[in-house]
C-alpha cells in the first residue's frame, strides 16, 4: 500500500469574518502521486492548501505530515518537507535579484554557502532559469515569474510540492512549457506534486487523481480521467469537461 505523506481529518476553518471556507474534509495525499484538487473560485482550494504545512490551522480535525501532527515543535521541518508555491508569484519574490530569491530559502535553512550556490543553480536550471541570476524578479515577465517562484521552493527540496492555480492568466506557450517543467521535476526527481485548480485541461495533462470541492467539502474522489469524463459532476460544481478528455472520449 502506498505511503501517506500528507492526511487531513475532518478539517475545518473558519475565517474571522465567520465564513466557514472547509466544512470537514479529509483526504490523503499519496506518495510519489500527483493529486489535484479541483473546484470553482471559493470552493475552497486556496484556504486547503494553506493546511497542508501548517500556514492555516483547522478550528477542528486533525493535519499530519509523514505521521507527524503539525504543531510548533515540529512545523519548520514539515514547511521543508512540504513547500507551497501561492497563486500569485510576486508573494514569493521579494530579493533585489532571482539568485538571492532562490538562495533565501537554503539559506536559512542552515546550508553551507557551497550547498546553497548548488541548490540555486539546479533550481534555476530545472526551470528554465539560467542566465538570470542577475535580474530584479519585477523585470521578469509573468511565466518566468511564475517560474522562479517554483525555483524558490524547489530549491530547499521538498518531497512534496503543492501549487495553487500555478498556470492562472499564463499565456498559451508559457502554460504549455510550465506544464512540462512541472512533469519533468515529477518524472526525474520523483516530487510528490499536489495541484489546485480550476483549469481543467491542466488536470488532465498533469495529474493521476483527483478531489472535487464545492462549497467547503469534498463531494468526490477518483482517477482523474473518470473525473474528467463525469460531465454531470463538473457541470453541478461549475467546471468544464477539458477539451482534451473529449478527444480521449472518443
Amino acid at each position: 500500500m502506498t505511503e501517506a505523506l500528507i492526511e487531513l481529518e475532518n478539517v475545518k476553518y473558519v475565517y474571522p469574518d465567520g465564513v466557514e471556507a472547509l466544512k470537514g474534509i479529509s483526504l490523503k495525499v499519496l506518495k510519489g502521486e500527483r493529486l489535484a484538487i479541483l473546484g470553482p473560485n471559493g470552493a475552497g482550494k486556496s484556504t486547503l492548501v494553506m493546511h497542508l504545512n501548517g500556514l492555516y490551522s483547522p478550528k477542528e480535525g486533525t493535519v499530519k505530515v509523514w505521521n507527524m501532527p503539525i504543531n510548533d515543535k515540529n512545523v519548520h521541518e514539515i514547511r521543508r518537507t512540504v513547500g507551497i508555491v501561492f497563486q500569485n508569484p510576486d508573494d514569493q519574490l521579494f530579493c533585489p535579484t532571482l539568485w538571492e530569491d532562490v538562495a533565501f530559502g537554503p539559506l536559512n535553512m542552515g546550508l553551507s554557502m557551497k550547498e546553497v550556490e548548488v541548490r540555486v543553480e539546479e533550481a534555476l536550471g530545472v526551470m528554465g532559469l539560467t542566465g538570470l541570476e542577475e535580474r530584479a524578479p519585477h523585470h521578469l515577465s509573468l511565466g518566468e515569474r511564475k517560474r522562479a517562484a517554483i525555483a524558490t521552493v524547489l530549491a530547499m527540496k521538498p518531497r512534496v510540492l503543492v501549487l495553487d492555480e500555478p498556470t492562472a492568466n499564463l499565456d498559451p506557450r508559457s502554460r504549455r512549457g510550465l506544464i512540462e517543467l512541472l512533469n519533468n521535476v515529477h518524472k526525474v526527481e520523483g516530487t510528490t506534486l499536489v495541484i489546485a485548480t480550476h483549469d481543467m485541461d491542466l488536470a488532465f495533462q498533469l495529474t493521476d487523481r483527483a478531489y472535487v470541492l464545492k462549497a467547503g467539502s469534498i463531494i468526490t474522489e477518483g482517477l482523474m480521467l473518470e473525473v474528467l469524463l463525469n460531465s454531470k459532476l463538473l457541470s453541478d460544481v461549475g467546471l468544464e469537461t477539458p477539451t482534451m478528455a473529449y478527444i480521449t472520449k472518443r
